[in-house]
């Protein structure tokens, strides 16, 4: 049974001419090609507005919103369809563009009608629910587990070696061991190994050394954070709002602190998803289930004045919407929010059923305090809150704020009143900490939390002067008070806080929106998933039903998409080169058995990923080689036969901790809030918002990349000019760019300045320059070096030694290694 596709409805509404009555027509024969090959747009505005779908064989027979039947079986005369396809008078001929079907394929169409309309060798309106359309293509087919091949040391080299072989390609040889623990280091840590891991691995003659190092790293918690920058690429993290204000956000790092620990702990990939899109929803939710939801937090927000509101919170709805379809689903859902999707089997309808589940939550800051945060906050609390108290009645807050919000409901009530209020209303909706202002300032003041209370009292006391001008707010001294308030604050400890997600308590029907825009509502719509999919069996499904679908064994998608994004960091590319797109337009997989294969093992693993991340690195395949291969350079040049490894470039975070790390600076200490290492003056003054980049000092200055603050309008120039995401949308891979001011980067940023310094004072002390040379490459390079480089580099350093000494001769030695493209790439 199949569903009518818009499209071809539509393009064969043109013409009428009545059919020889003896013709029999078959659905698929001769009706279905129509639909296929006279694609003519999507449906108009007016249909999606009434609910005149003509992709649902339902409303075919029983209309829209306004009752009509699109079809009358038996009758292409009285059908409504065949009245628009004419342009009958009064009624915009369908389609509003495009060419019209000659007259033997509008006959086709009216024989169908004049028939019954069967489908599928049945009756289409004889009571048979709807079922949808299935698709073919390979994405949306069930995992199938293929048989593994035997004789191999790993699943992974079965699959791999037999494509080589039908290819007639031998496999490259394995990597020397100090590639090897260099290439898995970095892969599974982000750091490079230390001299002395590298020479107890050399050492060790054990058959299973290479498995042991492979446990170790796994082990560690550097691993967390090394996997935690690939997912947070995909989350659109930032520490900033973005757009024109791009105020900084204090606590989105929580969020960050959440992924670091669930990939530690290696929690189950399921767990994973189900609890960053409904954490909040699990029964008995603990704070760490909530804390996950921050993924749906990492949208954008806008605080210009006089933006409108609904606008930006449907603009979130589309982003929450449209990124869930990409991270999970590997679709690009979000090409349905203005029409049906123009190569995939997705509708517009089913992007906002999918958006459904989002549309009624809201944004909840809650406290999430760290470990050894709650003894001294409790010991101080009342302290502090006696001195705030103090403070606020000093200055009659409570007095002026019980008539300010009056005041402000009054202008709320009546807009245009009184503009100084309006402005003043406008500035609360955008500028209060969460965005809370306005559900804070509905609630009865004994309903508000204390941490309510707090927020709406803040914005009061700094806003004051939008209300009642500039003179009488310093005359009140509230720009004094915002001091105290402020100092008072930074003396006393906290709790820290967490951007969450959690069910609104003001609920409203979810509408398709005609054309993408907000201010077009369409037809009602349930929350549901693309109907080319299997669908959720929970009536009235909840954001947590949808979590529980996705990673289901019913979703075919979650799997492969997970476990190709895995791959694709080991090996430049995924299995699926279009790892954001399983969709018609995307690649189709290089190696489809093994995929299916690697996402069946990933389920039944129990969604583990150190269990697949040791999968792939303890295989054959991963321990080839790097090195090009001629026969192989017009045969396969990218690589996707996997006849050898790829050097890849190293993201922009991790050739910053290699610097740090081998230079002895890193502050190895894992979590906690972002920092701002040195950078370039003037890079913060270029965004609008004119945010001050204050410095981290002392070990704060020397920690990885991963907790580097990320402005969304001026981001750290050393990730930007590394392909480093801009965090506006998801990033599902990273492209890998060679300009000429990375190269500058290298030479002149602080930190590789300060890397060379430090790694020179490691190695000057000896006397012998072979000595201390071999040093700086072991750091460096986990090699010695050749014959060449060292005639080379002595020649540099006495060249350098003469002009500028000894120390200064060093360090330059050392600032060329940490340029070589043997440093910044994983051979």
């Amino acid at each position: 049974m199949r569903t009518i596709p818009v499209l071809f409805v539509v393009a064969v509404a043109m013409a009428g001419q009545t059919p020889p009555a003896a013709r029999n027509v078959d659905f698929h024969r001769d009706v279905e090609p129509l639909f296929r090959d006279h694609c003519l747009g999507c449906h108009g505005p007016a249909m999606q507005q009434s609910g005149f779908r003509l992709d649902d064989r339902a409303v075919l027979l029983k209309g829209g919103n306004s009752g009509k039947a699109a079809i009358v079986p038996g009758s292409s005369s009285a059908s409504p369809l065949i009245q628009r396809v004419n342009g009958a008078a009064g009624l915009t001929a369908m389609p509003p563009g495009g060419p019209r079907l000659s007259a033997e394929e509008i006959s086709v169409l009216r024989a169908w009608i004049d028939q019954g309309a069967a489908w599928s060798g049945e009756s289409a309106f004889g009571g048979v629910a709807v079922v949808p359309v299935r698709s073919q293509h390979w994405a949306f087919q069930p995992i199938r587990r293929p048989a593994v091949a035997t004789g191999e040391t790993s699943p992974i080299d079965g699959f791999v070696h037999a494509r080589l072989r039908h290819e007639g390609i031998a496999p490259s040889p394995e990597a020397p061991k100090n590639i090897l623990l260099r290439r898995v280091s970095l892969d599974l840590t982000g750091l490079p190994p230390t001299p002395e891991e590298l020479a107890e691995f050399e050492a060790d003659k054990r058959p299973d050394a290479y498995e042991r190092q492979v446990d170790r790293l796994l082990a560690s918690p550097h691993y967390g954070e090394k996997w935690a920058r690939h997912w947070l690429d995909q989350a659109r993290y930032a520490d900033s709002d973005g757009y024109e204000k791009d105020w900084s956000r204090p606590y989105a790092w929580r969020y960050r602190e959440w992924v670091i620990d669930a990939l530690n702990g290696d929690m189950p990939f399921d767990r994973f998803t189900i609890q960053q899109i409904a954490g909040d929803e699990l029964p008995n939710a603990t704070v760490e289930e909530k804390v996950a939801t921050g993924f749906q937090r990492n949208t954008l927000t806008n605080r210009e004045g006089g933006i409108d509101t609904e606008q930006f919170r449907f603009e979130n709805l589309v982003d929450r919407t449209a990124t869930v379809g990409t991270v999970w689903l590997g679709l690009t859902i979000g090409c349905a929010q203005c029409h049906d999707h123009k190569y995939d089997p997705l509708k517009q309808k089913d992007f906002y059923r999918l958006s459904a589940f989002f549309d009624n939550v809201e944004e909840v800051d809650i406290d999430a305090a760290m470990p050894g945060e709650l003894g001294p906050w409790l010991a101080k609390r009342d302290e502090y809150r006696a001195k705030r108290d103090q403070l606020l009645k000093d200055y009659r807050i409570a007095e002026l704020q019980t008539a300010w919000e009056k005041d402000m409901l009054r202008a709320a009530a009546h807009p245009g009143e009184r503009t100084d209020w309006d402005l003043a209303w406008d500035c609360l909706l955008k500028l209060t900490e969460g965005g809370d202002g306005e559900k804070i300032i509905r609630e009865d003041p004994p309903a508000r939390t204390q941490p309510e209370h707090d927020v709406l009292t803040d914005h009061f006391v700094r806003n004051y002067h939008f209300a009642v001008g500039d003179k009488k707010y310093k005359e009140l001294k509230f720009d004094e008070l915002d001091k105290k308030l402020r100092e008072l604050y930074a003396e006393y400890p906290q709790l820290t806080r967490a951007m969450t997600l959690a069910d609104s308590t003001h609920t409203h029907p979810t509408r398709l929106r005609v054309r993408g825009d907000y201010k077009n509502p369409g037809i009602v719509v349930e929350p549901g998933v693309p109907e080319v999919l299997q669908q959720i069996a929970a009536p009235h499904a909840a954001r947590l039903d949808l979590a529980r679908w996705i990673v289901s064994r019913d979703n075919p998608l979650t799997a492969r998409v997970a476990v190709n994004r895995v791959w694709q960091e080991y090996f430049g590319q995924g299995l699926v080169k279009t790892s954001e797109d399983f969709g018609t337009q995307g690649d189709r997989p290089t190696h489809p058995e093994l995929l299916d294969w690697l996402a069946s093992e990933f389920i039944d693993s129990g969604w583990s990923l150190k269990h697949m991340h040791r999968l792939i690195v303890t295989s054959a395949t991963y321990k080839q080689s790097s090195n090009a291969r001629p026969e192989l350079e017009t045969r396969d040049p990218g690589n996707t036969l996997l006849a050898r490894q790829s050097r890849l470039r190293l993201p922009a975070e991790l050739i910053r901790d290699e610097a740090l790390s081998t230079s002895g600076l890193l502050d190895p200490s894992i979590g906690g809030p972002s920092v701002r290492p040195p950078q370039p003056k003037g890079v913060s003054e270029i965004g609008y918002s004119g945010n001050h980049w204050e410095e981290s000092t002392g070990k704060d200055r020397y920690r990885r990349g991963l907790y580097i603050h990320f402005q969304r309008t001026t981001p750290y120039p050393l990730l930007a000019n590394f392909d480093a995401p801009k965090s506006t949308a998801t990033a599902c891979r990273r492209m890998r760019t060679d300009t000429p001011l990375q190269a500058l980067n290298l030479l002149n940023d602080p930190v590789f300045l300060e890397a060379a310094r430090a790694l020179a004072e490691q190695v000057q002390q000896d006397q012998d320059f072979s000595l201390s040379l071999t040093r700086l490459f072991e750091r460096t390079l986990d090699r010695e070096p050749g014959d060449a480089e060292v005639q080379r580099l002595r020649a540099y350093f006495k060249q350098e030694r003469d002009q500028f000494g000894d120390r200064a001769a060093w360090t330059s030695v050392a600032s060329v290694l940490l340029n070589l493209d043997e440093f910044i790439v994983r051979e």
